[in-house]
């Protein structure tokens, strides 16, 4: 089980680090420069000038003694640094010294970008409090313009170990290499875009020192969640596998609920109901005959299809006028495990109350009218608030999903890219989740499976055929190839 981190968190274990090894600071920042040495050999085989942007703190004497590690293999190294600004006998400023010792030039930021190939971003680590301005602001610009590779030590500068959040500037690293413990800020938001490929390495510490440090998140990983699918026995039937309510599509938007209905089928639900607008019950029965579809009239009896689910997905769809909301009002109060989404949360947002046994899926805008606050601006705090707030199971999408339950247990998903940004991707998701509680997997498990299936299956698609022009519905066949698999 991987764990990810804050700043203060790592902080607590880079001391444990040392204390347990007995071992001084500085040869910790010795083992990180040698170990950010060796992936640069790796990655760049061939480079011959090396740029080395420092600050004044440790990121900064991480940054002077790769320096001074890659002069030792003979490759031109320049910096770009203060010296004069270094606190005498920090870490920094003792670091320095392997530099100066060695004649490597310290200039400014034209000269060191002028003179390398390859840039290390050693300016401000972890230590991030406020937005980059100033100096600092132009130096990230600079990188950032300069279009070369750039390999960023801990974490790219000017982004928020704790949040993802770009702060001011940041530069876009091309790979992170981070140490002690991986930083969640590198895995959601903003963390992502500017961070590249993340490379993780403990410097060999202690295994007992995790133990005893509180963890911000688990990061989730497909095979162990796979295991949380029940097996079919023998001689099973349509009604072993659970039965699904999709309640959605208003007149004109009958796509997302039939989406959503399909992708429940795909994901192993032995019976699927869809509730929509009369208007697109031809629609929905010509794409996909399984789907068992009724129109919602004045003589339909609604009670009957919700005792006969096992779960329901309400809102694909469903729209906020009078045919959607008072669909809503009835079915939020039925004691049924329940999936809501897309138009349902916009109801909910409208109309703000909790109730038991619901997973919530808000992507950032609808979480944001949930919160009534930005959940961008810190993710992990948002989704456990938004989770004690409403009572429920929730999953906030984007760069980094989020799952959260009551107890504040939050687990990331690594998985996903920018392919997933064009429309249906949610209500494939709500469909997959829907099905998966309804074949008796708790709604927390739901929805930790039914994210890691729909992220890494788009991941799996996206490397056979590119990101442009991926479709929801594309992720079908690959959800259940995954299940199956």
């Amino acid at each position: 089980m991987r764990k990810i981190y804050s700043a203060n968190q790592v902080k607590e274990l880079d001391e444990l680090a040392i204390s347990e090894q007995q071992i001084t600071s500085f040869s910790l920042i010795k083992k990180a420069a040698l170990v950010a040495r060796d992936l640069l050999l790796q990655r760049w085989s061939e480079v011959k000038e090396v740029g080395i942007v420092c600050g004044t703190g440790n990121n900064g004497a991480d940054g002077f003694v790769l320096g001074a590690l890659l002069a030792d293999r003979g490759i031109q190294v320049t910096i770009n640094s203060s010296a004069a600004s270094l606190k005498k006998n920090s870490e920094a400023e003792i670091s320095s010294r392997l530099c100066f010792e060695r004649n490597i030039k310290m200039t400014n930021i034209d000269e060191t970008l002028e003179n390398s190939e390859l840039i290390v971003d050693a300016l401000l680590g972890t230590g991030l409090s406020r937005d980059v301005e100033g100096k600092y602001l132009e130096v990230v610009r600079k990188v950032n313009q300069s279009n070369k590779p750039v390999l960023a030590i801990d974490v790219p500068s000017g982004l928020c170990s704790d949040t993802g959040r770009k702060r001011g500037g940041c530069v876009k690293a091309n790979i992170t290499i981070t140490f002690i413990g991986e930083k969640v800020g590198l895995y959601t938001a903003d963390g992502p875009t500017f961070a590249g490929e993340v490379i993780f390495n403990n410097l060999e510490a202690p295994t007992s020192i995790y133990s005893k440090v509180k963890y911000t998140a688990k990061m989730l990983e497909l095979k162990s969640q796979k295991l949380k699918v029940p097996t079919r026995k023998a001689n099973s039937h349509k009604g072993s596998h659970g039965h699904v309510l999709v309640v959605g599509g208003d007149e004109g938007m009958g796509g997302a609920a039939i989406m959503a209905a399909e992708a429940a089928l795909y994901s192993g639900a032995g019976l699927v109901s869809l509730l929509t607008h009369p208007t697109n019950i031809a629609a929905a029965l010509s794409r996909r005959p399984e789907i068992m579809v009724k129109g919602m009239t004045k003589s339909l009896d609604l009670n009957r299809m919700l005792q006969v689910a096992s779960s329901v997905v309400l809102g694909p769809g469903l729209g906020t006028g009078k045919w959607g909301v008072e669909l809503y009002r009835k079915i939020i109060k039925v004691n049924k495990p329940l999936v809501l989404d897309a138009d349902g949360l916009n109801c909910l947002a409208s109309d703000r109350h909790a109730r038991d046994n619901w997973i919530l899926t808000p992507h950032p805008g609808e979480g944001k009218r949930l919160l009534e606050k930005d959940c961008q601006a810190d993710r992990i705090n948002s989704v456990i608030e938004l989770s004690r707030y409403y009572r429920a199971t929730l999953v906030l999408k984007g760069a980094g999903t989020l799952i959260s339950n009551q107890a504040g247990e939050v687990e990331l998903c690594p998985y996903g890219n920018s392919g997933m940004s064009v429309g249906g991707m949610g209500d494939i998701l709500s469909g997959v989740i829907g099905a998966l509680i309804a074949q008796g997997i708790t709604n927390f498990e739901s929805a930790k499976l039914g994210v890691v299936l729909h992220s890494f299956a788009a991941d799996e698609i996206v490397r056979r055929q590119g990101k442009l022009g991926l479709l929801a519905t594309d992720l079908l066949p690959e959800i259940r190839r995954l299940l199956n698999s």
